[in-house]
C-alpha cells in the first residue's frame, strides 16, 4: 500500500467514527515525532500494538480486500509478565460495501461481532476441520444469546444492534451489503502475529508492505518501534 492512501483512509475513517459518535483516545493523534518523545509509560500501547491498523494484505486493491480498523484495548504476555492482567481487547472497524475480508479462524480468540450501525453486517462460517480445510457438517453458533445449529457455509445476516459470538477453529469471512458499516469487536487478547489461521490466503500476509510515498501522519500500530526508543 502507498503510505499516501493509507494516510488519506485514516483521515476518512476518523470522520466516519466521529459521524457516528465514536471518538477515539489521545493517542489516536500522535505523530511520528510525537512517538520520538514518549518513554516507558507508553508500553502497553506498544506491547498491545494499540491504535490504527490497515492493510490490503499486500493485494493492492484496498477497496475489495481492505480491512480499517482501530484497536481500543488489548492484553499481552508482556505487560501479564508486569502483573497488568488484561485479558481482554476491543476494536472498532469500518467495513465497505464490495470490500470481502478473507475466510479465517484464530486458534484461541473468542469473539463477538458487533454490527454497531450502518448497513447488513453478512458473514459467512465453516467449522474448521481437524487437517483446518472447510468442514461440511452443521455448525452450532450464538446469535445475541441464542443458540442456533446452522448449515456450513450459512451467511448469518446481522442488522444494526446484532451480534454474533465466534468460537476459536469457526472459519469466518466478512463483509457490507445495502451500506457502510460500523463494526464493534470485543474478545480475548488479540495476537495477529501467531493466531490467525487463513483459509487460501490471498496476498503477502495480514500486514501490508508500506510504499513510503510520503510522511506518515500517524504510525500504525505495528509501527511505534521504528519511533519510539524510551
Amino acid at each position: 500500500m502507498k503510505r499516501s492512501l493509507i494516510n488519506s483512509l485514516i483521515m476518512e475513517a476518523d470522520n466516519f467514527f466521529k459521524s457516528h459518535h465514536v471518538f477515539l483516545p489521545p493517542y489516536a493523534y500522535w505523530t511520528p515525532a510525537d512517538w520520538t518523545a514518549k518513554g516507558i509509560e507508553v508500553e502497553e500501547i506498544v506491547d498491545g500494538q494499540l491504535g490504527w491498523d490497515v492493510t490490503d494484505y499486500g493485494l493492492n486493491d484496498f477497496m475489495r480486500y481492505g480491512l480499517m480498523l482501530f484497536t481500543l484495548r488489548n492484553g499481552s504476555p508482556r505487560s501479564w509478565e508486569r502483573g497488568f492482567n488484561k485479558h481482554y481487547a476491543e476494536k472498532v472497524v469500518i467495513l465497505e460495501v464490495g470490500q470481502t475480508h478473507q475466510m479465517h479462524f484464530h486458534w484461541r480468540k473468542m469473539e463477538d461481532i458487533i454490527n454497531r450501525a450502518g448497513g447488513t453486517l453478512a458473514m459467512e462460517l465453516y467449522n474448521a476441520a481437524p487437517d483446518d480445510s472447510l468442514d461440511e457438517n452443521d455448525l452450532r453458533v450464538n446469535l445475541d444469546g441464542v443458540w442456533r445449529s446452522l448449515p456450513a457455509g450459512t451467511v448469518v445476516q446481522l442488522k444494526p444492534g446484532e451480534s454474533i459470538s465466534l468460537t476459536p477453529r469457526l472459519y469466518h469471512r466478512f463483509w457490507a451489503e445495502g451500506g457502510r458499516v460500523l463494526m464493534g469487536e470485543v474478545s480475548s487478547v488479540n495476537d495477529d502475529q501467531n493466531d490467525n489461521c487463513f483459509y487460501n490466503m490471498l496476498g503477502t500476509g495480514r500486514f501490508s508492505p508500506i510504499e513510503e510515498d510520503e510522511p506518515p501522519f500517524y504510525p500504525l500500530g505495528n509501527e511505534y518501534r521504528r519511533y519510539w526508543n524510551p
